[in-house]
């Protein structure tokens, strides 16, 4: 875009802008929205509270539930069980605390998951 083509473009922004903000400026809603906003900090001046005093106020459990869900989101994960597989057809054993093993995927991919899972021990 060439710079005057920006230049116009912004000029009318600006315009349709204005425009939106004498129209807004004009209705009651606003305008008692306004007063009550001038009326609450005034209020809150006179007394010396803070907007976090009156929520706090008004909902006493706005502070502990945020608290609560901060604490979820940064808990600790637990940790997994170490299992122990034998393998009745070799013998052989191994312990891991997660289905990325090797030998385990092999076993899998051969005997078939749930057979595997079966010669599965909870240690701990």
């Amino acid at each position: 875009m060439s710079l005057i083509n920006e230049y116009r473009a912004t000029e009318e922004a600006i315009k349709e802008l204005q425009d939106r903000l004498k129209n807004m400026s004009q209705d009651d809603k606003l305008k008692k929205e306004l007063e009550f906003e001038g009326k609450l900090r005034a209020l809150m001046g006179e007394y010396q509270k803070s907007l976090r005093d009156i929520i706090a106020m008004l909902d006493p459990d706005a502070k502990g539930s945020k608290a609560i869900r901060a604490n979820k989101t940064t808990g600790t994960k637990r940790a997994r069980k170490v299992k122990q597989y034998k393998n009745p057809n070799t013998g052989e054993v191994i312990e891991t605390k997660g289905g990325n093993h090797k030998t385990l995927k092999e076993w899998k991919a051969k005997w078939g998951g749930d057979v595997v899972e079966s010669w599965a021990t909870l240690l701990g």
